[in-house]
């Protein structure tokens, strides 16, 4: 069968000879933006069923009709890590959303601390920018981005069996001390502060806390958009997908 390259995440089931109704959006996409026409072909997947390649049953201005043919990748499930994040500016919280579908976040969860000076998303658009980089990395797993919530109040609420990677930017310059800390593989959280860091109150909680760790990130301060993709790196690197 002819290669396809174009990937699509669609919300239906996929299985073989199943049709997939495109909306508006795609179909403007595939049909006056990409310029297919029916017979041609594209990959989809819907974080469930895997990647699958299908052919273009139907085509029109503001729909049209998928037919699934065949699985070309099983679905892939990431670790069970979360990533946690104070909201910055618009583009960079949108960097950070991004490269957390890229580097195989299962979850990623916006809380608000103390000094974060954003007080609410776009849910929504966060959660399409997810999609968006699981589309274009061949991902076929997508992760929820969930709403926003105060850090003491999640906190309050936590599950002592998922650990916490606690980026503590206190902590620059000295040595660091994540390999020491990472133990058996477990459900993991990794914790970036916003731009004017952790509070001193929020700090001593999680200091006090026996399943948070905090770490140090190297030498250097690093902007918040970075330090979430190094902690992930860092992570992954130890007790994720890529040891």
């Amino acid at each position: 069968m002819a290669a396809a390259k174009i990937r699509l995440y669609v919300e239906h089931p996929l299985a073989e000879g199943n049709s997939i109704p495109l909306e508006r959006d795609q179909a403007h996409y595939l049909f006056g933006v990409m310029r297919q026409a029916a017979g041609a072909r594209v990959m989809l997947f819907n974080g469930r069923d895997g990647e699958w390649l299908a052919e273009i049953a139907e085509a029109g201005k503001r729909g049209g009709v998928l037919r699934a043919l065949e699985q070309t990748k099983p679905l892939q499930i990431p670790p069970d890590l979360w990533l946690m994040f104070a909201p910055i500016k618009k583009a960079r919280t949108d960097f950070i959303v991004e490269k957390a579908a890229e580097m195989g976040a299962a979850r990623i969860c916006p809380v608000q601390t103390d000094f974060t000076n954003s007080e609410r998303i776009r849910q929504d658009r966060l959660q399409a920018h997810a999609v968006e980089a699981a589309e274009q990395c061949g991902g076929t797993y997508v992760p929820e981005v969930a709403a926003l919530t105060r850090l003491d109040k999640l906190l309050t609420a936590w599950d002592p069996e998922r650990q916490i990677m606690f980026c503590d930017e206190a902590l620059a310059g000295s040595a660091s001390i994540l390999a020491g800390r990472l133990g058996a593989r477990a459900p993991w959280a990794i914790l970036i502060g916003p731009e004017g860091g952790f509070s001193e109150p929020e700090r001593t909680r999680l200091a006090a806390l026996p399943f948070a760790h905090a770490v140090s990130l190297g030498p250097r301060i690093l902007r918040a958009d970075t330090a979430a993709v190094a902690a992930m790196a860092l992570w992954q690197q130890a007790l994720g997908d890529w040891a």
